[in-house]
C-alpha cells in the first residue's frame, strides 16, 4: 500500500511522528512546515496554513511530487494562552484560523480528488481540551471543539463516497507543546488521567495509522481519545 499522505505541521512533535509512521508503512508522505527546515527524510512543503493561496500551492506541490493527496492528516496547530479578559481578539482569531479554519481549508482542497478516486481518509487532530476546556486557553479549546462539528458534518457528506473522516483527541503527550505547562497544572492533569502517565507521540501515531488504513474502512465520524483516560466519556 503506497498512498499519497499529507501531514500539515508535520515537521515536529506528534505530526512528525505520524508522518514517519506512515512512511514506514510504505506511504509517500509529505509534510507542511512554516519555519525552520523540513525533516531530511520526508518531502517538505513550506506553507502558512492560514494563507489560502499558500495552501493551494502546497497541495499542488504534493500532487506534482507524489500524486493527489489520498490521506490528509490536519495536524497543524498553535497556542496563544491568556486568561479571557486579557486575551487580545487577534490572538483568539489567529488560533482559530490555524487550528480550525486551516483544517477545513485543507480538507476542502483535498476532497475533490478523493471524490474522483472514490476513496480517501481525513484525520483531524484535536485535543481533550476541546471537551474539558482549560483556563487560559479559550481560543485553543474553542478551536479544538470546533473540529468535532467539522468531522461529523464531513463524515455525513462524504460517507457514500468511501471517504472516512475522523478526529483524534490526544491528552497530555510528551512534546514541546507541554514544556511550558506548570508542574501544578501537569500534576492536576495526571491526577485526572487513569493511567497516571504522559503519553508518547508514537501512541498517537499508531491510532492515526489505523484510521488511515483499510482496517478502519467502517469507522467515520468518530472522536477517538488517546489520553490514558483523561476526559473519558466526554
Amino acid at each position: 500500500m503506497s498512498r499519497t499522505v499529507l501531514v500539515t505541521g508535520g515537521n515536529r512533535g506528534i505530526g512528525l511522528e505520524i508522518a514517519r509512521t506512515m512512511a514506514d508503512e510504505g506511504d509517500k508522505v509529505a509534510v507542511t512546515y512554516r519555519t525552520g527546515e523540513p525533516p531530511s527524510d520526508l518531502f517538505g512543503v513550506r506553507c502558512d496554513v492560514t494563507d489560502p493561496a499558500d495552501a493551494e500551492r502546497a497541495l499542488a506541490d504534493v500532487a506534482k511530487q507524489y500524486g493527489p493527496v489520498q490521506v490528509l492528516v490536519a495536524n497543524a496547530g498553535i497556542t496563544k494562552d491568556a486568561l479571557a479578559p486579557l486575551m487580545p481578539e487577534d490572538d483568539f482569531r489567529s488560533v482559530l484560523e490555524t487550528n480550525l479554519v486551516a483544517a477545513f481549508r485543507f480538507a476542502r482542497l483535498a476532497v475533490p480528488h478523493m471524490v474522483r478516486g472514490r476513496w480517501g481518509r481525513i484525520v483531524f487532530m484535536s485535543s481533550v481540551m476541546g471537551f474539558l476546556g482549560s483556563p487560559g486557553q479559550v481560543n485553543y479549546a474553542a478551536s479544538k471543539a470546533g473540529l468535532l462539528g467539522l468531522t461529523r458534518s464531513l463524515a455525513w457528506e462524504l460517507g457514500r463516497r468511501r471517504i472516512t473522516v475522523n478526529m483524534v483527541t490526544p491528552g497530555l503527550i510528551e512534546t514541546d507543546m507541554i514544556k511550558n505547562v506548570s508542574d501544578k497544572r501537569r500534576d492536576a492533569l495526571l491526577a485526572q488521567t487513569a493511567m497516571r502517565r504522559v503519553g508518547t507521540p508514537a501512541e498517537v501515531a499508531a491510532v492515526v495509522r489505523f484510521l488511515a488504513g483499510d482496517g478502519a474502512s467502517y469507522v467515520t465520524g468518530a472522536a477517538i481519545p488517546v489520553s490514558g483516560g483523561l476526559a473519558m466519556g466526554q
